[in-house]
C-alpha cells in the first residue's frame, strides 16, 4: 500500500459543509503530492458517419478572459433543448481562471465541467490570473507540487459553488466539476484509492466528482472508491469491454458500501469518441482496400452507439431494481472528446449522433459552439444500432482488434496527461526560480 504521510503543505478549505468536513490533520498520500520525479525529465451518407468541411465563424464564447465574463444576456440555445427534451446533460470540457468566464456557459444552458491535466497544463502556463497566488505560496514556503494542487483545488472549488444550484435542483444528478487524481496514479491501485479520498477530502464540496482513469489497476480503485462514499467520474474509457468493467466496479461499489441511502454516491462513465477515429482511420488508411476506406469515420460513433445499448442493458433487472430501492442512480454515460481532429468531418459529428437520454456529453469550445450554431436535437443514440452493429463487425473482419485499439489509445492517453503534468510542474519550476530571483 502507498505509504501516507502527515503533510502541513496542502490545507483543507474552509467549507460551510459540514456533512463532509473533517478534523484539521489530513492525511496527504505521498503519491499525491511527491516531487522526486521532478528531478527526472520534466519534460458516405451513413448515418452514423455525418462528415462535411467545417466552415469558420465568430466565437461565441469568451476564454479565460482577464474580466470577470463577457456580460452577454442570457439566451435560450440548442444545449437547454438537449436537457429539457432528450435528457442529455451539456457540460464544458474546460476550467481556468476568472471561473466567472462560466457564467455565460451556465446561462446558455451547460449543466457541468470537466477537467484534466492537460487542461489545467494550458491554463496555468498561459494565463497570468495565476501568478498572484502562486508567488504567495513560493513565498510561504510550499513546493512546486503541492502550491500546484492548491491553484487547482481552488479553481474546482470555486466552480463547484457556481454549480450548486444545478446540483440541488437536480437532487444530485447534474451540476457536477470534475478534478482528476494524478496521472502518475494510473498504475497504482491503493495511491488512486487515498488520494482520490484526500481530493474529496480537501476540495470539500458536495458536487465534485474525482476523476480515475479506466486502466486495469484503477478498476479496483474505482470500486473502492464508490464504496466510500465518494461519486466518481471515470475517464479515458476506449473500449467496451473496459466499460463493461467500470460498470461493474460502480454496482460492486454501490452494493459494499453499506449505505441505506445511495442517492448521493453518484458517477459518470466518460467513454472516449474522437480518439477512436484518429486511431482507426490510419489502420483504416494503411489497409487501403475500397471496404476499410468507407469506414473512415464510422467507428467511433458506432462504438458509442453499441456502449450505450449495454449501459441500457446493464441498468436494468434484479441486480439493479435492488439498488434503485436504496436511491441509487444510474452511472450515466458521457461521451468525452467530441472535438473533430479531422477537417474533412462534420463539426458536430461526435455529438449530434450520440443524443439520448441520462447521458452527458462534454464539449470544449469548439463542439459546443458547432451545436449552439447549427446542432439539431433529436434521439440519435439508438436510431441506427444495427448500423453500428455492422459497422463494429466489418472492422473486426479487416482484422481490427476492438480491444488492443482500446488498450493503445488508453496508454496513449494517460502518458498524455503524465506529459501535461510534469510539463506544468517545469514550467511552475522555472516560474518559482523567476519569483525568487526578483524578490532578492
Amino acid at each position: 500500500m502507498a505509504s501516507i504521510s502527515n503533510l502541513a503543505n496542502l490545507t483543507p478549505a474552509t467549507s460551510t459543509n459540514s456533512r463532509s468536513s473533517s478534523s484539521s490533520s489530513v492525511l496527504v498520500p505521498r503519491s499525491f503530492v511527491n516531487l522526486r520525479s521532478l528531478n527526472a525529465k520534466l519534460s458516405s451518407s451513413s448515418h452514423l458517419s455525418l462528415r462535411h468541411h467545417q466552415t469558420s465563424r465568430p466565437s461565441l464564447f469568451v476564454r479565460c478572459s482577464a474580466s470577470g465574463g463577457n456580460g452577454s444576456a442570457a439566451k435560450r440555445t440548442t444545449l437547454h433543448d438537449l436537457y429539457e427534451k432528450e435528457g442529455q446533460s451539456p457540460w464544458y470540457d474546460n476550467l481556468c481562471r476568472p471561473v466567472t468566464d462560466l457564467l455565460p456557459f451556465i446561462a446558455r444552458g451547460v449543466r457541468g465541467v470537466t477537467s484534466n491535466p492537460a487542461i489545467f497544463q494550458k491554463a496555468i502556463s498561459t494565463s497570468n490570473a495565476y501568478n498572484d497566488q502562486f508567488r504567495t505560496l513560493v513565498e510561504s514556503g510550499k513546493d512546486i507540487e503541492s502550491a500546484y494542487w492548491e491553484l487547482v483545488v481552488k479553481d474546482i472549488q470555486d466552480a463547484c459553488k457556481l454549480f450548486e444550484p444545478i446540483y440541488d435542483q437536480t437532487e444530485a444528478e447534474d451540476g457536477y466539476v470534475s478534478v482528476e487524481v494524478s496521472p502518475r496514479l494510473a498504475d497504482d491501485t491503493n495511491g488512486t484509492v487515498e488520494a482520490a479520498k484526500y481530493l474529496h477530502k480537501v476540495v470539500d464540496r458536495r458536487n465534485v466528482y474525482i476523476k480515475i482513469p479506466a486502466t486495469a489497476p484503477c478498476i479496483p480503485s474505482i470500486r473502492d472508491v464508490i464504496a466510500s462514499g465518494i461519486s466518481v467520474n471515470v475517464t479515458l474509457i476506449f473500449s467496451i469491454a473496459r466499460y463493461e468493467a467500470v460498470i461493474d466496479a460502480y454496482l460492486d461499489g454501490l452494493e459494499a458500501s453499506g449505505l441505506d441511502d445511495l442517492s448521493r454516491v453518484t458517477s459518470v462513465a466518460s467513454f472516449f469518441v474522437s480518439r477512436v477515429d484518429t486511431l482507426m482511420d490510419k489502420m483504416l488508411e494503411k489497409i487501403g482496400t475500397p471496404e476499410a476506406l468507407d469506414l473512415r469515420g464510422k467507428a467511433a460513433v458506432a462504438q458509442a452507439a453499441l456502449a450505450y445499448k449495454l449501459y441500457q442493458k446493464k441498468f436494468s433487472g434484479p441486480r439493479w431494481e435492488a439498488l434503485v430501492k436504496k436511491g441509487a442512480k444510474k452511472q450515466r454515460l458521457l461521451w468525452a472528446s467530441t472535438s473533430v481532429k479531422n477537417p474533412a468531418y462534420s463539426d458536430t459529428l461526435y455529438v449530434a449522433p450520440l443524443i439520448g437520454p441520462d447521458t452527458v456529453s462534454t464539449m470544449p469550445d469548439q463542439a459546443l459552439e458547432a451545436f449552439i450554431d447549427h446542432g439539431t436535437v433529436k434521439r440519435t443514440i439508438d436510431a441506427n444500432v444495427s448500423e453500428a452493429e455492422g459497422i463494429y463487425s466489418a472492422l473486426e473482419k479487416l482484422g481490427i482488434d476492438w480491444n488492443k485499439v482500446g488498450e493503445q489509445l488508453e496508454e496513449e492517453g494517460v502518458d498524455s496527461f503524465k506529459k501535461s503534468f510534469e510539463s506544468l510542474l517545469g514550467t511552475l519550476q522555472e516560474k518559482a526560480k523567476t519569483l525568487k530571483l526578483a524578490s532578492h
